[in-house]
């Protein structure tokens, strides 16, 4: 299965899945992250159908995982399985890091508009999550609502200390609430819930940045 990866290009690359980031910290900028996706079975079936086996791009195996791992000196896999339910494969992935500069490579693969500033004991990692989508067509967009609305886009963060959430568009102004989202800040923990759809069909960008 050819790779991408990884997080920024799971939310965006297709509306077929839900996806679940846990990052922790350590004081010295290593930690760990566990990562935890929902593939639609329509859309692998989709991937594996002839002539479009090169087109597969969401990663579902151990060794799709290892060569990203291979790529990236400060990043190690601890564990993976896979799994189904009658509608999704689920993948589940715990990771190590080596620093905080080790991690961002791995969130920021996609050389997306995401940015990281400081270090253990300080900075701001802004992740963009959707970059924003001008003039949808009314038609798509309710395909979309249609075959995301299950899912959601979540991820935490756990801080030696107090950290803070906030959710600015992609000018970085701050967000009003997004329907049906959840964001707890600011803690030693902090997290935020986004339907999927709200990710897919945002206007105006939305970028997720954690503070410490």
């Amino acid at each position: 299965m050819k790779l991408l990866f990884l997080l920024p290009l799971i939310l965006l690359l297709c509306s077929c899945f839900g996806v679940n980031a846990d990052i922790v910290f350590n004081p010295n900028g290593s930690g760990t992250i566990a990562l935890e996706y929902q593939v639609s079975k329509s859309l692998d079936a989709l991937g594996r159908l002839d002539g479009n086996e090169r087109w597969n791009t969401i990663p579902v195996g151990r060794a799709d995982f290892e060569r990203t791992m291979d790529r990236l000196p400060e990043m190690r896999l601890l564990s993976f399985s896979s799994k189904e339910d009658e509608k999704n494969i689920i993948i589940s992935a715990k990771m190590e890091f080596a620093s905080i500069r080790g991690l961002f490579a791995f969130l920021d693969a996609s050389g997306r508009r995401s940015s990281f500033t400081g270090d253990a004991r300080s900075g701001h990692l802004s992740l963009t999550l959707s970059e924003g989508a001008q003039n949808q067509n009314p038609e798509l967009a309710k395909l979309l609502r249609g075959i995301s609305e299950a899912y959601f886009v979540k991820m935490s963060m756990s801080f030696p200390g107090t950290g803070s959430l906030v959710l600015s568009d992609r000018q970085g102004r701050p967000l009003p609430a997004i329907p049906g989202s959840e964001i707890h800040s600011p803690g030693r923990k902090v997290s935020f819930a986004i339907p999927l759809y709200q990710v897919l069909s945002s206007t105006d960008g939305i970028n997720a940045v954690f503070s410490w």
